[in-house]
């Protein structure tokens, strides 16, 4: 069988919560070995975090699947030390605290890149390591609202509304999960290694895409539209009889189609609608006619007839829907966490496919709080 693509990869992961975790569970999935460092007795903060099952955290469970735990308490100089003499033997570090925090106690960036030159060390902060914020703390919830993002989600004249999932530092964990395998791949050809600095904040910036571009082009700030695209019409959920549908008509091409499939050619030549441009401008307009077209139809029926003629639609599932998804099953994106406790753990799967990593539908436990302190002591000679 062939190497998984991080296969021989050692990961010092000082992280806890979610943005870390998430970055190091990625990893872990791609082959990574994953050693996570804890705080005596708590442990990560998620080992506390509901929900819960026989007393063990399933959402703990669900991030820190396949990794190694050993305990270390920075308050005592035995345990920095035993860190400052495993990092020479290792390939990363990653660590989520405040900046300031990992050089208060002895581990910055520029002593232990002194100690390991080819070390890739990875920090995903609030506000990132420079600026005048940099220091500030910041929760997902905080990051939301201030990248912006909340202005956008919700109804036009609804209150701010939070993305459904801590987006802010899940986003974060993908980016600095990049930014690592970059610097990996850097590290291959130059033989050192070098620091990776994601910011929760900048990441939220990096993904407003549409809005950006909106504001730049007419100096306006967008608000929300609901379920509604901002520049491509009709590209929404709407109400059948029974349920919503999602159609998105995203070029004229299709808006044609979807014309002749409901019956309504008239509405190809209406020179309100003839382009995308048009259709969005004219949104108020056409969304009264769509309301009554589509609201004749159950959701069922309706889904059926644009999926023959190849307009493209959707659902809006409830998450127990996730579980007998046929093409989330075909992919493998719902895997057993083989726990010895609670026995086989539903979680999302790994949605990087690569052909020399194979798949499997199930993942090995999370680690017990210090549960391979022994073995990993031993290997580093630490004892």
């Amino acid at each position: 069988m062939d190497k998984k693509p991080l296969e021989d990869i050692v990961v010092l992961d000082l992280t806890r919560v979610l943005a870390g975790p998430f970055c190091t569970m990625l990893l872990a999935d791609l082959g990574a070995e994953i050693i996570k460092v804890e705080r005596p007795e708590i442990g990560d903060d998620a080992r506390h975090y509901g929900p819960f099952l026989k007393g063990k955290s399933v959402y703990f469970i669900s991030l820190n699947r396949g990794k190694k735990s050993i305990v270390l308490d920075f308050k005592e100089e035995r345990d920095r030390k035993r860190l400052l003499e495993m990092v020479p033997q290792v390939d990363v570090l990653v660590e989520n605290f405040k900046p300031g925090t990992m050089d208060r106690l002895g581990f910055g960036y520029e002593r232990l890149r002194e100690i390991n030159p080819g070390l890739v060390y990875a920090s995903s902060s609030g506000y990132g390591y420079s600026g005048p914020e940099s220091e500030k703390a910041a929760y997902d919830m905080i990051v939301q609202g201030r990248s912006g993002i909340m202005s956008i989600t919700g109804d036009p004249d609804g209150p701010p509304v939070r993305v459904g999932m801590s987006i802010g530092d899940i986003n974060a964990a993908l980016f600095t999960a990049l930014g690592i395998s970059t610097a990996l791949f850097a590290r291959e050809r130059t033989g050192k290694g070098q620091r990776v600095d994601v910011a929760m904040f900048d990441a939220m910036v990096a993904i407003l895409e549409n809005a950006i571009a909106r504001y730049f082009v007419d100096g306006k700030p967008p608000g929300p539209l609901g379920t509604r695209h901002p520049s491509i019409t009709p590209f929404e959920a709407f109400k059948a009889k029974d349920d919503w549908v999602i159609i998105a008509i995203g070029n004229d091409n299709l808006w044609w189609c979807f014309c002749r499939t409901m019956g309504r050619e008239d509405l190809i030549e209406d020179p309100r609608f003839k382009t995308n441009a048009l259709r969005t401008d004219n949104y108020r307009e056409l969304k009264p006619i769509l309301d009554e077209l589509l609201g004749a139809y159950q959701a069922a029926e309706l889904r059926t007839l644009l999926e023959v003629n190849g307009i493209p639609n959707g659902s809006i599932n409830s998450v127990d829907k996730l579980f007998s998804d046929l093409q989330l099953e075909a992919r493998k994106m719902l895997v057993d966490i083989m726990d010895p406790d609670l026995g086989p753990v539903k979680a999302a799967g790994n949605p990087i496919k690569i052909s020399s990593l194979h798949d499997s539908d199930q993942r090995a436990p999370a680690p017990e709080l210090g549960e391979h302190n022994s073995e990993i002591l031993k290997r580093f000679g630490l004892e």
